[in-house]
């Protein structure tokens, strides 16, 4: 599974992995949105291998859920609270034109 999760999170210069019932994961990918940013989202709870995943993304993260799971340029950054912090410090668009998501 961390193949997989390897292959699908490198896809697209953002990768966010989510479950269709969670509140935060929307508001992460309405943020992306937002912005201008073509993230890939994968919804686990709708993937025949989503709890998988899931269990992969909560071992690597040390938490349950571990959703939504953002990863920008291949690396794993976390959170709901790590994306937003970033946002409102000035540092996810930086961190996004870096990886080629946006481009200003």
């Amino acid at each position: 599974m961390a193949e997989r999760l390897a292959k699908l999170s490198t896809e697209k210069a953002v990768v966010i992995f989510t479950t269709s019932q969670c509140p935060m994961c929307h508001s992460v990918v309405s943020l992306f949105s937002d912005l201008i940013v073509s993230a890939a989202v994968h919804e686990l709870d709708k993937d025949p291998r989503g709890r998988d995943m899931e269990r992969e993304l909560a071992r690597r993260l040390g938490r349950s859920p571990p959703v939504p799971a953002v990863f920008i340029g291949g690396k794993l950054n976390c959170s709901t609270d790590r994306i937003m912090s970033l946002h409102l410090a000035g540092k996810l668009v930086p961190m996004l034109m870096a990886a080629g998501a946006m481009w200003v």
